[in-house]
């Protein structure tokens, strides 16, 4: 039964991760050579106005400017010898271009939207030529650029609109998102480690690593969960987690029993996952031990946790924890309360449904 276990609670881990990893396992062994070895990029900005084509220097030296920052040579000139080509198209009213295909980047927040008509900017890439699946777009805080144009007392609309999708560009991460796109770690690596990169940077590079299942981080990330930072703390433990290497289950389990309140719970998460990956039984005992904490965060993440690696020895501790939550319903209790029921019951489930595959 373990063996079956594992292995399903493996497709599902996979099913669910990061769709670029999705995207650079279909591609060829040379395509991914390709990617790994850019350099030279190639920049070429549209910006289109009500009334057409309008100047879009500005935009281009923002895009260069933040491609620098991953030590990349921007190229303007398509004439010049370049590796990839950034393409950005930034519209004052945004071209609908047909239906989003549902799941994979479509339902991520910074996903190309089929229903946003207002100002925004998508980017994308080619490499020889052939337009790639990795899309982005930046959206302004307005959809109608007259309106907010006159509301900040400002002239033209499309100087106004443009100006802030070039603010957009400026705060908008897209060059780490490719640079984990095109599996350049040592970029990623590079900027984490300077000491100059804000905490809330380092914080979202740690998530890439995550979802680039990045081994050689995990010492980065061992070093974060231990620092003083508590944002990089908490995103190091979880990112542990995604790249699910078995050596770390020990430090996980520390962490969840011992380690300060609020590491507890993302500890508790990740451990889940990893031991479900590894079919590692182990981890259910020191799980079962923390579910009687009194912490309502931290009870969670270890019921959840619990159902990713179905185990009988779980079933009575999480079905005495389901009665006490029986008076618990989603519109008059507290919402916390509301999330621990919804995991309990979950996992009761899980061991129910493996119970009879046996």
């Amino acid at each position: 039964m373990r063996c079956i276990v594992s292995l399903v609670i493996l497709g599902v881990l996979l099913l669910c991760g990061d769709p670029s990893w999705a995207r650079r396992e279909a591609l060829t062994a040379e395509q991914k050579n390709h990617l790994e070895r850019i350099d030279r990029v190639l920049i070429t900005v549209i910006a289109l106005s009500d009334k057409g084509a309008i100047d879009a220097g500005p935009l281009v030296e923002v895009a260069a400017t933040r491609m620098k920052e991953f030590g990349y040579t921007p190229v303007t000139d398509p004439t010049q010898p370049h590796d990839v080509e950034l393409k950005i198209k930034c519209e004052q009213k945004k071209t609908w271009e047909g239906t989003t295909t549902m799941g994979s980047d479509a339902d991520l927040p910074d996903s190309p939207s089929r229903i946003w008509k207002g100002p925004a900017c998508q980017i994308g890439y080619l490499l020889n030529g052939k337009k790639m699946a990795w899309r982005k777009e930046v959206r302004t805080d307005f959809d109608d650029p007259q309106a907010a144009a006159t509301l900040a007392k400002a002239e033209d609309p499309t100087t106004f609109a443009m100006t802030k999708l070039r603010a957009r560009l400026e705060e908008y991460d897209f060059p780490a998102l490719i640079t984990a796109e095109w599996g350049q770690e040592s970029r990623l690596f590079r900027l984490y480690d300077d000491q100059k990169t804000p905490v809330a940077r380092k914080v979202k590079l740690i998530a890439l690593f995550g979802d680039l299942f990045s081994v050689q981080a995990i010492p980065r990330l061992l070093d974060g969960l231990n620092g003083p930072d508590r944002s990089i703390a908490k995103a190091s433990a979880l990112a542990l987690g995604n790249i699910g290497q078995k050596d770390t289950i020990p430090v996980l389990i520390k962490t969840m029993k011992n380690g300060a309140p609020d590491l507890r719970a993302p500890a508790a998460k990740a451990l889940g996952i990893v031991g479900a990956l590894h079919g590692d039984f182990t981890i259910v005992d020191p799980l079962l031990e923390t579910l009687n904490t009194e912490d309502v965060a931290v009870k969670t993440e270890v019921a959840w946790a619990l159902g990713k690696l179905p185990d009988m020895r779980a079933y009575e501790p999480l079905f005495a924890l389901q009665k006490s939550l029986y008076r618990v319903h989603e519109n008059d209790a507290d919402p916390n309360l509301v999330k621990l029921k919804e995991a309990v019951n979950w996992s009761i489930k899980q061991i129910d449904t493996w119970e009879h595959v046996q």
